[in-house]
């Protein structure tokens, strides 16, 4: 790879993270999760997402997902497995994303370019440095799915986990994991801070105590990003982007620029049919055209 242009990490990621979303914001997820005995758009989350793990307990979804309160997670684990085993959660996962694929992209999952997609992912995805990413570790054991929408998918989740654990260590390394990334995000506009306070669990109490500290940092003034909140913030963007290059790079340029290329009109299918909502709580840009 000397060389050779290094991959647009963040514009693959701003891509992909649509496609992987749909196990979220589908109506047919939610049918599906439901159907699995997990009612409820929580329920459905905490159970897919955690699945790959097997049935962990509270403190291990705490600390994979560090941005939810732990009280929100409580609310949820283990009670979910009371009703629904991994392998079921895993299965009720896919059928979701199968069903929302035939209504946002009709005749699209059987088409040449999802297999081509799916096979471009999967080389990405088999390049995953697994200590140290647990997320991405679990997903990257699972079977791959017989089908190329869902090989793909599988695949860009194995990837946005990936990303994911290596952002909660770039957080870590700055005292900001949890609430305080939230703060900070939502002081910069990248979501708002009354869904982000709902969506992860947090109270306005908890919300406040954070902020104050991050100003006593000197990262925060009058609610808004300092000079230093705002080089920490992009110094936490840089070195995400970095520790997720590796298996973008395995990929190499010309395969990162043919998935970017057969990713945009699936990103555009799943927004035009409302399965991505504006201002969501993941925070993902808008790709660069």
């Amino acid at each position: 790879m000397t060389g050779d242009p290094a991959p647009d990490v963040r514009r693959l990621w701003a891509l992909a993270e649509p496609f992987h979303a749909l196990t979220y914001f589908a109506d047919e997820a939610r049918v599906a999760f439901g159907a699995a005995g997990l009612h409820g758009f929580w329920a459905g989350y905490f159970a897919g997402r955690a699945a790959p793990l097997g049935a962990v307990g509270l403190a291990v979804v705490t600390a994979t997902f560090a941005s939810f309160a732990p009280a929100f997670v409580a609310r949820r684990v283990p009670g979910i497995w009371t009703t629904t085993s991994p392998e079921q959660a895993l299965a009720a996962r896919l059928a979701g994303v199968d069903a929302a694929v035939q209504r946002a992209l009709p005749g699209w999952a059987g088409s040449a370019d999802a297999a081509e997609a799916a096979a471009l992912a999967r080389r990405a995805a088999e390049a995953v440095d697994l200590p140290g990413r647990p997320l991405a570790a679990a997903n990257a054991t699972l079977p791959e799915p017989d089908r190329p929408h869902l090989a793909l998918w599988q695949a860009l989740t194995t990837l946005r986990e990936h990303r994911g654990d290596g952002h909660l260590a770039t957080l870590l390394q700055r005292d900001l994991l949890g609430l305080p990334a939230l703060v900070l995000a939502a002081a910069a506009g990248v979501s708002d801070a009354e869904w982000l306070q709902r969506a992860r669990g947090w109270s306005p109490a908890e919300w406040t105590v954070a902020a104050d500290a991050l100003t006593a940092r000197g990262l925060l003034a009058g609610g808004a990003l300092t000079a230093d909140g705002i080089a920490v913030r992009a110094a936490v963007e840089d070195d995400t982007d970095r520790l997720a290059r590796g298996p973008w790079a395995a990929l190499g340029a010309a395969g990162c620029d043919r998935l970017a290329e057969l990713l945009v009109p699936v990103r555009h299918a799943v927004v035009a049919i409302g399965d991505w909502p504006a201002h969501n709580p993941i925070g993902v840009p808008e790709p660069p055209s």
